[in-house]
């Protein structure tokens, strides 16, 4: 059984060894996640240059994710490095305060225009939620509020105001440049942290192209305002990331797995691909094994439709980044094996295809699911084709025949699909043609002879957007 949804797992300090990460991507790492929030470029060109020699040893395709800083609002730091706040007490937030300055009476900030964002009656969540300051007022830069929920605090932690409305640009100059960096190192998915709507994502694809590269664009949901905004947000992206650790603190934790699965099943009707991201195996960042709970969370999102789930301090810079993925791997295979039990999903049964190419790959996939079909191939130049076919829940394999390397670790990220080495181009014919691809699948042990295939192709070897006809062959 192969494992259809697909592990992205970030690099950092517990990666920083090459037979580690090639340990990882042995283990079922697909595609590697570049965190811009910490380090510097530098930093990230040598991670690059590492999880690509990893790949090689492993002999594995594996695509690479850019995650831009974005405007994370943070506190500055404290003299002591951190304090205890107390329940009831005042506590200052300061934008002109010394960075280095902070007390328990207040801290400065990072983001200068906070005072214009903020009111009284607001409530500020600072840690990750785990402290709730009541504003009371705005004096110039100075915010006072009193602790409601109180706890240490140290430098440099994030800070939301809960209900959203922050009004920091998605993209700041930093990211300008990381998304420069991206396209002079052939990057394949750029993320926009903090995405409000549409033309947050439509900046980062602008700038991405005039830096020369064409590179598909994830929106992270994690502001009140994307939700708001989600389905004009979902159809400007190419990957939408369900950023489960802000979107919590804006949007309340109670609501976050309906919010989940609104997200996932609105990202798939949209042919969009779709990431669960977020503590989604947190204790192991200490310990060799995940929790029942975070092995449910997981098995939950796959069984939601997810494309892939995310490893972030886990495989970072936690204890087990192996065991991470291994964990992560199994616990996928264990819940992808009663997913087919509830029924293959209903996908575009109403409405117009908007292509010839979305309206075979729909046909393929009703006629597989239909079928004792061991493969699907789809002769690809851009990867769309087999994009479209991975929206419909089966346990068919979807083989991405590709000349372009850049195809090839695009889909590395499609549910279900996976990459495979074929020059269309250099088929003479039709006879020749099929000869190949047979030798190829048998080479892979892909199939057996004697198996029947679905192939998609176009009648136009080589042209991007051409593929027009399916057929059912049998390997000879």
């Amino acid at each position: 059984m192969h494992r259809r949804t697909k592990i992205v797992a970030t690099l950092g300090p517990a990666t920083d060894d090459v037979g580690v990460l090639t340990d990882m991507v042995r283990a079922g790492l697909d595609v590697a996640r570049l965190n811009a929030s910490h380090g510097t470029v530098e930093d990230r060109r040598r991670r690059l240059a590492l999880v690509r020699e990893a790949a090689n040893r492993a002999n594995k395709c594996v695509g690479v994710l850019l995650d831009l800083a974005g405007p994370k609002i943070r506190i500055e730091g404290f003299r002591a490095g951190k304090v205890l706040l107390e329940e009831g007490r005042p506590f200052v937030l300061d934008t002109a305060l010394d960075p280095k300055a902070g007390t328990v009476e207040g801290v400065g900030v990072a983001y200068k225009d906070l005072p214009k964002d903020v009111r009284a009656g607001d409530a500020l969540l600072l840690a990750d939620g785990q402290i709730v300051l009541d504003v009371e007022r705005v004096e110039d830069t100075r915010i006072h509020t009193h602790v409601r929920i109180g706890g240490e605090l140290s430098d440099r932690k994030g800070l939301n105001r809960q209900g959203g409305g922050i009004s920091a640009p998605a993209l700041s100059d930093r990211d300008k440049e990381d998304i420069r960096f991206a396209a002079e190192e052939n990057i394949d998915y750029i993320a926009v942290s903090f995405a409000r709507d549409a033309a947050d994502i439509e900046q980062a694809r602008t700038l991405a192209r005039r830096a020369g590269r064409d590179a598909r664009i994830v929106a992270k949901v994690e502001r009140h305002e994307a939700i708001a905004n989600l389905p004009s947000l979902v159809e400007a992206s190419d990957v939408v990331m369900v950023a489960r650790g802000d979107l919590g603190v804006e949007m309340g934790y109670a609501e976050l797995a309906g919010l989940q699965k609104t997200i996932i099943r609105q990202s798939r009707l949209k042919n969009r691909v779709v990431i669960t991201a977020t503590q989604m195996m947190e204790s192991m960042i200490q310990n060799p094994i995940p929790t029942r709970a975070e092995v449910s969370d997981v098995a939950n999102a796959v069984m939601d439709g997810t494309d892939a789930v995310m490893l972030s301090a886990e495989s970072a810079t936690g204890r087990y980044p192996v065991r991470a993925v291994e964990a992560m791997a199994r616990v996928i295979e264990g819940a992808e094996k009663y997913e087919l039990s509830l029924g293959f999903q209903q996908h575009r049964t109403e409405g117009l295809f908007s292509d010839s190419e979305e309206a075979i790959a729909m046909a393929v996939m009703y006629a597989a699911n239909h079928m004792k079909v061991r493969a699907i191939v789809a002769l690809t130049e851009s990867g769309s084709t087999p994009l479209w076919m991975s929206r419909i829940r089966s346990d068919i394999p979807i083989y991405a025949f590709t000349r372009h390397e850049s195809t090839r670790r695009r889909v590395t990220l499609f549910r279900g699909v996976y990459p495979v080495i074929f020059d269309v181009t250099d088929a003479k014919s039709t006879g020749q043609l099929y000869d190949t691809l047979f030798t190829r699948l048998l080479e892979l042990k892909l199939v057996e002879r004697k198996d029947l295939v679905i192939l998609t192709k176009g009648e136009q070897s080589g042209v991007q957007g051409g593929t027009n006809s399916l057929q059912i062959l049998e390997v000879a």
